[in-house]
């Protein structure tokens, strides 16, 4: 057992043992699970219906949301007034949290649901509270944040190194929870071409294109809402796709544009040599 020196009121120096803390047997343990699918003081449960806004950005951050049912996605707009989407989001994720940094803040997002959602509104004081005071509750608080950290950085790998067709591929995915526990949801949310194109940076009509070639790769179904096979996953694991066409519509060159070529290539060969 250890122990430690103190100082009491007399100047004078006296040893004191230190006593292993011990759980107060008539405190109920905490249960995260539970503490987030019910209402108290300082939560709510809010339902919002597709394409309502849970903040805008710039709104004051007081608030940090769970998601318990639905889908929702964020959004920035530039000073330009470009819209952007940044990311995707599904049951059990936050969204808010930068409203626990600072008292005061503002949001740096719009947060807006793409199907009706069932959400926790979880105020700012109760929330800090509650991951001081509950170390179960601050553990899973952390593993969101590393796991959003990890998605937030293989998104920009992604953006960086990936081509637009394999960009679209991993939104899909993600978008049907490949890789979650659990048996994927084939089926994703409705969810438009122009959204899809800013995800991944690109345009509407390349999206149009993509999403025809994996239509007839037998990667995806869709009518009025998308259906996502496991075979889109050798796009990403194994590049599996074939190399005619991958980059886009080639259009056929008729015969008699074919000949016309053929004929200027002395007069592109003379001025390879100096002509002009």
């Amino acid at each position: 057992m250890q122990g430690r020196i103190i100082m009491d009121n007399s100047l004078s120096y006296r040893y004191q043992e230190e006593v292993p803390g011990v759980a107060d047997p008539t405190k109920p343990s905490f249960d995260p699970e539970a503490f987030l699918n019910s209402t108290g003081l300082g939560r709510r449960i809010v339902q919002m219906k597709a394409r309502e806004a849970f903040f805008a950005q710039g709104s004051e951050a007081d608030s940090i949301f769970y998601l318990l049912k639905g889908r929702a996605k964020l959004t920035v707009v530039s000073a330009a007034g470009k819209e952007a989407t940044i990311t995707l989001l599904t049951v059990g994720d936050f969204v808010g949290e930068e409203s626990i940094a600072v008292a005061m803040g503002r949001r740096l997002a719009t947060a807006t649901a793409i199907s009706a959602c069932t959400a926790l509104k979880i105020e700012r004081a109760e929330m800090i509270r509650v991951m001081h005071e509950e170390h179960a509750f601050s553990d899973l608080f952390l593993k969101f944040l590393l796991a959003r950290s990890m998605r937030t950085q293989a998104d920009l790998v992604d953006q960086l190194f990936n081509s637009s067709e394999k960009r679209l591929a991993r939104i899909l995915l993600l978008m049907a929870e490949f890789g979650k526990p659990g048996e994927p949801e084939s089926l994703i949310p409705k969810i438009t071409q122009e959204t899809l194109a800013e995800m991944i940076g690109t345009t509407r009509s390349r999206v149009s294109f993509f999403m025809n070639r994996f239509r007839k790769l037998g990667f995806v179904e869709y009518n009025g809402r998308i259906k996502v096979h496991k075979s889109l996953l050798n796009v990403i694991l194994h590049d599996h796709l074939p190399e005619q066409n991958a980059g886009g519509p080639v259009r056929a060159e008729a015969p008699r544009e074919r000949s016309k070529r053929q004929k200027r290539r002395p007069v592109v060969a003379a001025l390879g040599k100096g002509g002009r």
